[in-house]
C-alpha cells in the first residue's frame, strides 16, 4: 500500500487562511502488513527522533484505523520525507492528510477526498494548507459548521514554483502572536480586494496581474520582519521576472510563481544571492493526496 502527498504554499500574500496551492514536492509512505509494528524514515527530519518516529502520523493513523476497523493491527511504515519541515510548506498538513488517507487504505475502506478534508479539520482548523494537500491545484476555501467548502482550479504545466528555503524557521505559533487583534478598515479592504482579485486571476489564468494581486497588509510584512532578508528574496525574484513572490504560509520559505521559460534565470539569481539557503524549482501539483492499495 502506498500514499503520496504534496507540499503546499498557503496564503499567497493576501489570502490569509483561505488561499493555497499544491507543489509537486511529495512525501511518500509505504504501508505493509506485519507481525510487529515498525517505522523507518529517510529524508527530511530523519535525524530528529520525534520526526523519525512519525508520532503525529501514527497517532492520527491509529485513531482513524480503530474507528474504521474497531481494533488495532500491526503494520510496517516506510516514510520518505521530501517536504522541508517547519518551513511554511505544509509539512504538518501533509502528515495529517497522509495519515487519514493511509488509515482508509490500510483498512480497505472506500473514501473520497471531501471526507478526508473534513476529517483533517479536527487536526488543522485552517483550510489553506489541508485543502490543496488533499485536492491539488489552486484552492480557495472556507469553513462553515465544521465543514470545508472549497473550489479548485488546475494549474497549467507552463508555470513553475521556485522555493527559497532558509536555514532557520519562523514559528507559526509565534508569528501569529505578532499579528494585531484589531486591524484598520483600510488594511482589511486592501487585502480583501487583492485576495478576491487573485482568486479571479487564477480561475481565469490571467497570470500577468498577479504581482498586483499578491500584495497584502494583514500579515505578510509583519511576519517577514522576523527575517528581514526575506524582503530581498522577494525583490530579487520580482526583479528577475517572477509573476508573484510571497511568504509561504507563515514562513520561513518564500514562494515564487513564474513561467517555465523564466525559471532558470530566477533560480540562478536567487541561488547566487542567497548561497546559504536551499533553492528548489518545482512543477505545480494538480492531484493532491494519492494512494494505491
Amino acid at each position: 500500500m502506498f500514499v503520496s502527498v504534496p507540499a503546499t504554499s498557503a496564503n499567497l500574500g493576501p489570502g490569509f487562511d483561505t488561499l493555497g496551492l499544491a507543489i509537486n514536492f511529495r512525501n511518500e509512505i509505504i504501508i505493509k502488513p506485519s507481525r510487529f509494528f515498525s517505522v523507518s524514515t529517510r529524508g527530511e527530519g530523519a535525524e530528529n527522533p520525534h520526526i523519525r518516529k512519525n508520532i503525529l502520523f501514527m497517532n492520527i493513523f491509529d485513531k482513524q484505523y480503530k474507528i474504521l476497523k474497531g481494533h488495532k493491527d500491526n503494520f510496517r511504515f516506510e516514510f520518505t520525507n521530501r517536504i522541508p519541515i517547519s518551513r511554511g510548506l505544509g509539512s504538518s498538513s501533509a502528515v495529517i492528510t497522509a495519515a487519514l488517507t493511509a488509515a482508509f487504505v490500510a483498512a480497505k475502506e472506500r473514501y473520497n477526498k471531501r471526507k478526508i478534508l473534513n476529517l483533517a479539520l479536527e487536526y488543522e482548523p485552517h483550510p489553506d494548507n489541508i485543502t490543496p494537500a488533499v485536492m491539488g491545484g489552486f484552492n480557495v476555501a472556507c469553513v462553515e459548521d465544521k465543514k470545508v467548502y472549497s473550489k479548485k482550479r488546475k494549474i497549467p504545466d507552463y508555470l513553475r514554483a521556485i522555493l527559497v528555503v532558509p536555514n532557520r524557521t519562523i514559528s507559526t505559533a509565534k508569528s501569529r502572536t505578532i499579528l494585531p487583534d484589531i486591524y484598520r478598515k483600510d488594511e482589511v479592504v486592501y487585502s480583501l480586494s487583492r485576495s478576491s482579485f487573485m482568486t479571479s486571476l487564477f480561475m481565469t489564468e490571467s497570470w500577468d496581474l498577479l504581482k498586483i494581486a499578491s500584495k497584502d497588509k494583514l500579515h505578510q510584512t509583519r511576519r517577514m520582519k522576523q527575517m528581514p532578508e526575506l524582503f530581498e528574496v522577494q525583490k530579487v525574484a520580482l526583479g528577475n521576472g517572477a509573476l508573484m513572490s510571497t511568504l509561504s504560509g507563515s514562513g520561513s520559505t518564500f514562494f515564487t510563481l513564474c513561467y517555465a521559460d523564466d525559471a532558470v534565470k530566477i533560480h540562478k539569481a536567487l541561488e547566487t544571492k542567497f548561497p546559504k539557503y536551499r533553492v528548489f524549482t518545482k512543477t505545480l501539483d494538480n492531484y493532491g493526496v494519492t494512494s494505491k492499495s
